[in-house]
């Protein structure tokens, strides 16, 4: 009998997150949405209308939150088997020197510690269902350091340190922990950037583009199905070009 795929997509009202969970809402899994952004949520509710989903206003770096969205889910939608973690910010373009110290802790507050949290609230289920893909989205910054991104850069290489560790942890049960790591895609992110900055990570994308958030979406999808038996630990290349390893 084919799997009841439930899926929750942090940061999934817009961007990457909503083209995943329109992707997975097409292929038969229900949607949970986890974000913050009202408006946004709105407008992705429209969007999944058709699709069995549920949303939850959730805070990423609030355990409470996480753990009560992670309660809601699985009784709206049955229990969680996938986990896209898209939520995140870039915070400001500076210089180390120049760095603001609360807008690093803010960053990586949001972007390691909230990927700890809400993978930590979620495998906990997997465990006890005996089944789970998760796929935490990185950055190519997360590989090779941005300028200007020292918290951003540092947190992303993080989150691929973490998946790595997470998923040979759990790599003798059938749960699959693996990352992305993405070149920029035109998104509301962009509006956290300096023009400067934007230009600086177009200039080094060999496609010569930015990715598409459907092109994310297609190689996630595979990554958090059934199919992807095998694979887990793995950090997996969506940078057009410019990661060297």
């Amino acid at each position: 009998m084919k799997r009841k795929q439930v899926a929750v997509i942090t940061g999934g009202a817009q961007g990457i997150g909503l083209a995943t969970a329109i992707k997975l809402a097409k292929q038969g899994f229900s949607i949970a949405i986890w974000d913050m952004d009202k408006a946004a949520m709105d407008s992705a509710k429209e969007v999944l209308s058709e699709y069995r989903h549920c949303i939850c206003s959730v805070n990423v770096i609030d355990a409470d939150q996480v753990f009560s969205a992670v309660a809601q889910t699985e009784e709206e939608l049955g229990p969680i088997t996938a986990l896209v973690h898209s939520a995140g910010i870039t915070g400001p373009n500076h210089r180390l020197v120049d760095y603001d110290i609360n807008a690093w802790r803010q960053v990586i507050d949001v972007d390691l510690n909230g990927t700890f949290i809400v993978n930590k609230a979620v495998v906990a289920r997997m465990q006890a269902h005996g089944y789970g893909r998760i796929l935490n989205i990185a950055s190519v910054a997360g590989k090779e350091g941005n300028p200007n991104a020292s918290a951003y850069s540092s947190a992303k290489a993080g989150v691929i340190a973490l998946t790595k560790s997470l998923g040979k942890e759990h790599a003798d049960e059938d749960i699959a922990v693996n990352c992305v790591t993405p070149a920029a895609a035109k998104t509301r992110i962009f509006d956290q950037m300096s023009e400067e900055h934007i230009q600086y990570m177009l200039s080094k994308i060999p496609r010569g583009r930015f990715l598409e958030v459907e092109e994310a979406a297609e190689m996630i999808a595979w990554l958090v199905s059934e199919e992807n038996s095998f694979t887990t630990g793995g950090v997996f290349d969506l940078s057009g070009g410019r990661a060297t390893y």
